[in-house]
């Protein structure tokens, strides 16, 4: 297990997977082990996936300083490992909450990225939260799903603040509810650092204005991923976002939740394969 050195001391860790051309991925969670990335529904066939972890999470050491788990400040970290690889740019990958460290770096250095690929991203960065209702009326566009009258009261309770985030909710993170899903849902309790997942986002951690106005002089082509049975952040408003890059792609997985390389694997690396390609 390769590892480097942050500048504030810490010791990171990172695992590499496939073959190919290097392709840096950073993992969501908030602050989560980049182990539930797998093997990004085959992309490894293609290419070689360099998966940080967060530090404080998976293989990562825990910093002396938990201020250090705010997204902003971790951004030094993605630029060291850009410096250890010896890459003088990258194609950077990043999931979920993952994506606004990966804007966060590509405004701070635009330099430094050859293509940012955002896969079911949410935009707090760029002052484009996910609403409760925008969560709710998602999630009732799967009323005919046979686990519906379970899911959607726990759903509503852990989203409206009447009750915990739990597993009887988690059905409307996948596109498809099976066997699959039931087994990655099953790991992320023990992968998530839940003390650095609050941090993650807290006070001071974005400055929309500032990260529009850098991410307007981006050059390098954005791909923003978006499932269509996301509840957050939802196609309209991943389709949002993609509006504040000059050279974005947005793509709408049919059938996609928020792990989309699990609903239909090889729609996915199609999709992501020729963006990648395509921008090089």
């Amino acid at each position: 297990m390769p590892t480097f050195t942050a500048p504030d001391g810490t010791e990171l860790a990172y695992h590499q997977r496939g073959e190919g051309a290097p392709l840096i991925v950073l993992p969501g969670g908030a602050m989560r082990a980049s182990a539930y990335l797998g093997d990004l529904g085959g992309l490894t066939a293609h290419r070689r996936l360099v998966l940080l972890d967060l530090r404080g999470t998976g293989d990562s050491a825990v910093p002396a300083d938990p201020a250090t788990y705010r997204c902003d400040r971790q951004v030094d970290d993605v630029e060291a490992l850009r410096a250890h690889l010896g890459l003088d740019r990258v194609d950077l990958l990043a999931h979920s909450a993952g994506g606004n460290l990966a804007t966060l770096y590509a405004a701070r250095r635009p330099e430094r990225v050859s293509s940012l690929a955002l896969i079911a991203a949410t935009p707090w960065a760029v002052g484009l939260p996910v609403t409760v209702e925008d969560r709710l009326t998602a999630a009732r566009l799967r009323e005919d799903e046979p686990w519906f009258a379970d899911a959607y009261p726990a759903f509503e309770a852990a989203w409206t603040g009447r009750g915990p985030f739990d597993d009887a909710m988690m059905p409307f993170f996948y596109g498809r509810w099976d066997d699959t899903a039931h087994a990655h849902m099953a790991t992320e309790e023990e992968q998530v650092n839940e003390e650095a997942s609050t941090v993650y986002g807290s006070a001071g951690a974005y400055d929309p204005p500032a990260t529009r106005a850098a991410l307007a002089e981006l050059s390098a082509p954005v791909l923003v991923y978006a499932g269509e049975l996301d509840t957050g952040p939802t196609p309209e408003l991943a389709r949002r976002a993609a509006g504040l890059f000059p050279d974005a792609r947005f793509t709408v997985q049919p059938g996609g939740g928020h792990f989309p390389w699990l609903d239909d694997p090889e729609w996915f690396v199609r999709r992501v394969l020729d963006f990648l390609t395509g921008s090089r």
